[in-house]
């Protein structure tokens, strides 16, 4: 077979194949398991033994023209339907519209808390999770016998003894005023854990914020006039506010902060047990002794702090019921919000 005459033919036919499917037999002709390199391969044998290395070689050269020759097609082709899907592309038509993502209910109750606070002039700043049992505890004037201290209420690291996973945000209090002196205004946000059953209001993380501000002559009007700001703009300047008398280790004195139900407007009902009022935090004057562990000149400042829990105020202010929705990912809850 003349091999020079078999490759004339084969540009021919690959010049006249104006498909990938018309390549396809194409190759299954030349290069196919009974194609003609094939049946050549299958002849050398046959070939005299004082030419059959020549011709070997011939019939390898040739296989690795048809495979150069047909890759090159194959290139062109492609480029060719491309650019015709391209022709055929109406840019009239609407687009595959992408379904965006929206911020979680408790990260926007942080954030506008934390607006609140910041147009009052406030600053935000954060701390670890991972907290010393001195500042979690002890500089809050926190004792030992106290049961927040007992394994059943905090989670301890067990190869640190003197580290835990912090059970308030209230210890970047005691950073802060250990790094900066007054005046200070702070707001802090951050997740917090305690070895909480979990049912339809409690969890074993959470988020809280804590807020405190510190100066001279700060009175306890300031702390109620800074929180009426905040009830009033969160649930609506309607509500009422009470302050009953309360007791926290690092206040004194110390008050619990109820807002009227925004439900019933205070008439009573089921979500507020019929009293017609709803805790939202905890707060007071800072205690003088925490004051003492941080440093701070005895009688010389003064300030309040206040701590509240953000899924319950996102659950009052929204009419959730079901503290554990918020973090279940159901779908059909987040994009209410």
């Amino acid at each position: 077979m003349d091999l020079e005459h078999l490759q004339t033919e084969i540009e021919t036919d690959l010049n006249s194949v104006v498909s990938l499917a018309a390549l396809e037999e194409v190759r299954i002709k030349y290069l196919g398991r009974k194609g003609l390199v094939a049946e050549l391969t299958s002849s050398i044998p046959q070939v005299a033994p004082e030419t059959r290395g020549i011709f070997g070689q011939k019939v390898n050269a040739l296989k690795n023209k048809i495979f150069s020759l047909i890759g090159e097609k194959e290139k062109f082709l492609q480029a060719q339907e491309n650019i015709e899907k391209q022709n055929d592309l109406d840019i009239g038509l609407p687009g595959i519209a992408l379904e965006l993502g929206g911020i979680h209910p408790i990260t926007q109750t942080i954030n506008e808390i934390c607006r609140i606070f910041q147009n009052m002039g406030f600053s935000v700043v954060e701390g670890p999770e991972v907290e010393t049992e001195y500042n979690n505890f002890t500089g809050l004037n926190i004792p030992l016998e106290h049961p927040s201290r007992d394994a059943f209420d905090t989670f301890y690291l067990k190869k640190y003894e003197k580290l835990l996973l912090r059970s308030h945000t209230s210890p970047v209090q005691v950073r802060t005023m250990q790094a900066h002196t007054p005046p200070l205004a702070i707001i802090v946000p951050g997740r917090v854990y305690r070895p909480d059953a979990v049912d339809a209001s409690h969890l074993f993380m959470f988020h809280q914020i804590e807020g405190f501000l510190v100066g001279k002559n700060i009175k306890f009007s300031d702390l109620k006039g800074s929180l009426e700001i905040f009830a009033k703009n969160i649930f609506g300047p309607k509500i009422k506010m009470r302050f009953r008398p309360h007791f926290f280790p690092f206040t004194e004195p110390s008050v619990e902060v109820d807002i009227s139900c925004i439900i019933c407007q205070g008439q009573g009902c089921s979500v507020c047990g019929r009293k017609g009022w709803l805790e939202i935090l905890g707060a007071g004057l800072i205690h003088p002794n925490v004051f003492k562990h941080v440093g701070y000149p005895s009688g010389k400042y003064s300030g309040f702090a206040f701590g509240m829990g953000i899924e319950r105020i996102a659950m009052l202010k929204y009419g959730i019921n079901d503290i554990r929705l918020f973090f279940e990912n159901d779908l059909r809850f987040l994009k209410q919000f």
